[in-house]
């Protein structure tokens, strides 16, 4: 991310922290994404990037075993300093997911619920995350769904000081093909509705490169 991007998305994450599990919203999602996760016995090592409070990996913890290792990595140090209260078993790091600082290969899962739309380059995000996962690995998103009877464009949802791509990643098929240069097919698909908000959930698989 670039510095002043970055500078905003920490200062309002970091503002949020405190109050961010009194949603809803995003309670109900990460409960959502958890069930929708395939937890197979190949999966031992998951990375949960802008794990922010750590709702998903809490989720996700309640249904392995405690030898499975759980990574959130997140720009906010006040989102990651909440879920070290609930993660104490975690490892939780301060970091761009452009360069995760993990071993090629490293990680089984990854997963990332409504942040694609904060990247500024996707292709780096897709192409880091398929360098850190296993053959085969997988990653599972979340993004905003296209709303009925709107017309495609940037989608404002309680706006923020900070840039934002919503109609990028609205659909299955968008998700699908932001992550196909990196290796990536669609391998499964869900949706999840709230009271106000519709999120697409994929599971992207790595493949390797298209020749």
């Amino acid at each position: 991310m670039s510095t002043e991007h970055l500078s905003a998305v920490v200062a309002s994450f970091d503002q949020r922290a405190a109050t961010y599990d009194e949603s809803e919203m995003h309670r109900g999602l990460a409960e959502a994404v958890a069930g929708f996760v395939d937890l197979d016995a190949r999966v031992r090592v998951v990375l949960d990037v802008a794990t922010g409070t750590g709702l998903l990996l809490r989720a996700l913890g309640a249904r392995v075993t405690p030898d499975v290792r759980l990574i959130g990595v997140d720009v906010s140090p006040g989102m990651l300093a909440v879920a070290q209260e609930h993660l104490p078993h975690a490892t939780l790091v301060v970091g761009d997911t452009t360069a995760l600082g993990l071993p090629d290969t490293s990680v089984d899962l990854v997963t990332c619920v409504t942040a694609l739309h904060l990247f500024e380059d996707p292709a780096a995000v897709f192409a880091e995350w398929a360098r850190v996962l296993t053959p085969g690995g997988r990653v599972v998103t979340a993004t905003f769904a296209a709303q009925p009877g709107t017309q495609r464009g940037p989608r404002v949802v309680n706006p923020r000081p900070y840039r934002s791509n919503h109609a990028a990643f609205e659909s299955h098929e968008l998700v699908a093909d932001a992550a196909a240069s990196a290796g990536f097919r669609l391998s499964r698909r869900g949706t999840w509705s709230g009271t106000r908000d519709r999120c697409v959930l994929a599971e992207l698989t790595l493949e390797g490169p298209p020749s």
